[in-house]
């Protein structure tokens, strides 16, 4: 009965075909005009606004607030973009709820923030469905980059450097640019093939070539492309998934939840995807909320999330939760998985341990709870997965050590995002390093 759940997908519980369209519609419907003028109006127009501090990209929020207020929205656009190039999509994805919006005065004075994000978007999507380019490339240099990785590192690397007038070259191992953007976010909350709309809108500048199916380590190396570039920025983020360690996950049934959120980002038809009646998620951050979430929005009957610590230790925003589990989610907290196994009539238990802290340390309690459940997925962290492709560079933590200029140990390399040691796992913070590091790649080559 399980099989032929997974693989009839209409049949037995999943949903009707325009089902599906309601449950993976925009998760936070954009602000009409009028809506705009009105959560524009609640800002104070900090000097010294904390909302600026707070955004990892450094936007000067109250200004482009004022400038929508003012009905300019174009000039809005441009204070975002001067500083985000992907303003659009991390308007989107953002935990604004943890940066600038918790940072705002009104949160602070009222227990309800500025619409930062929305407003963000607005502004950004006038911008982009009108076709506003505000950014023209600066004279040939004669100098050329090599980029590894089109994600949102890579993206906003390239676009600084095409403004600084740099030819650039951006290698990527996917079948279409994007990175985590287009492969790793839920698919409510970037609709419409929004990701590639704005990669062209970045591309649309100039002097930006896409190279797609090349992955580093495959053919591709650093020493080669340093030897026909002047400068390589690596920005491939994290591709390896963290194993549970226990015995049996190696089962057909316990999947990467980083893998299905990407085919669920790629599907055409979403009764096509292959759904559980019971599954249950190992992990407590964004992507385990994203996989359980699109688990039940895709007709799954009953979806754990099962986290070794509390609720306040959970990577995922109190919001990103809260949204979870009103859709039908249920988290539980302080148990871990010990041990998968397959019965004899083919079902598929997970035996939990119940956890506490013992000294201040995570412990196991010694009491257990067994699941049966039809899918497991992972999603307890994501690994840097280079391989001998970074030899000769070092590694802090597993990831990518680089200075306060983002370069690397070899000085013809830099790098930016999640792959490095100051990566945070967040969209914004990816541009806002490959944009800084972009700026530190052209003052190198400007020496």
């Amino acid at each position: 009965m399980v099989d032929r759940y997974l693989e009839d997908g209409i049949l037995d519980g999943r949903l009707d075909a325009g089902d599906y369209d309601g449950n993976f519609g925009d998760a936070h419907p954009p602000l009409d005009a009028h809506e705009a003028m009105v959560a524009a109006d609640r800002c104070y127009f900090c000097y010294d606004a904390p909302c600026v501090t707070a955004c990892p990209t450094g936007i000067d929020i109250p200004k482009f607030i004022r400038q929508i207020s003012t009905g300019n929205l174009d000039g809005s656009a441009r204070t975002i973009f001067d500083q985000n190039i992907l303003g659009g999509m991390c308007a989107r994805v953002c935990p604004t709820e943890t940066l600038c919006e918790q940072a705002c005065v009104r949160e602070t004075a009222e227990g309800k923030p500025v619409q930062i994000g929305l407003l963000q978007r607005h502004a950004t999507d006038h911008a982009m469905s009108h076709g506003r380019q505000f950014y023209s490339r600066a004279a040939d240099t004669g100098k050329s980059v090599a980029i590894i990785g089109a994600g949102p590192a890579g993206l906003a690397c390239a676009h600084r450097l095409a403004m600084k007038g740099h030819a650039v070259v951006v290698y990527d191992a996917r079948e279409k640019a994007g990175g985590l953007n287009e492969f790793g976010i839920a698919t409510y909350k970037t609709v419409d093939d929004f990701a590639q709309h704005e990669v062209d809108y970045v591309t649309a500048i100039g002097g930006i070539e896409i190279v797609t199916g090349k992955r580093l380590g495959d053919g591709l190396t650093i020493d080669e492309l340093a030897k026909t570039h002047d400068a390589v920025f690596v920005g491939i983020g994290l591709s390896g998934v963290n194993a549970l360690g226990v015995d049996g996950e190696d089962d057909d049934a316990v999947a990467n939840a980083v893998d299905f959120i990407a085919e669920l980002r790629q599907a055409s038809d979403m009764a096509t995807i292959p759904v559980g009646r019971r599954v249950m998620v190992i992990g407590g951050g964004m992507t385990a909320i994203d996989v359980a979430t699109q688990a039940h929005l895709l007709g799954a009957q009953e979806v754990t999330i099962a986290y070794r610590r509390g609720r306040e230790q959970m990577n995922a925003s109190e919001v990103e939760q809260n949204q979870s589990t009103s859709k039908g989610v249920n988290i539980r907290h302080w148990m871990k998985p010990v041990e998968v196994t397959r019965s004899d009539s083919g079902s598929l238990f997970v035996k939990m341990e119940y956890t506490g802290l013992s000294g201040g340390r995570l412990a196991g309690t010694g009491k257990f709870q067994t699941f049966e459940v039809d899918q497991l997925f992972k999603a307890i962290g994501q690994t840097l997965e280079a391989g001998d492709a970074l030899a000769g560079i070092t590694l802090e933590k597993g990831r990518i050590k680089v200075d306060e200029s983002f370069r690397t140990s070899n000085p013809s390399v830099w790098a930016g995002g999640d792959c490095t040691a100051g990566g945070d796992d967040l969209t914004v913070t990816a541009v806002a390093q490959g944009r800084d590091a972009a700026e530190s790649i052209h003052a190198a080559l400007s020496a």
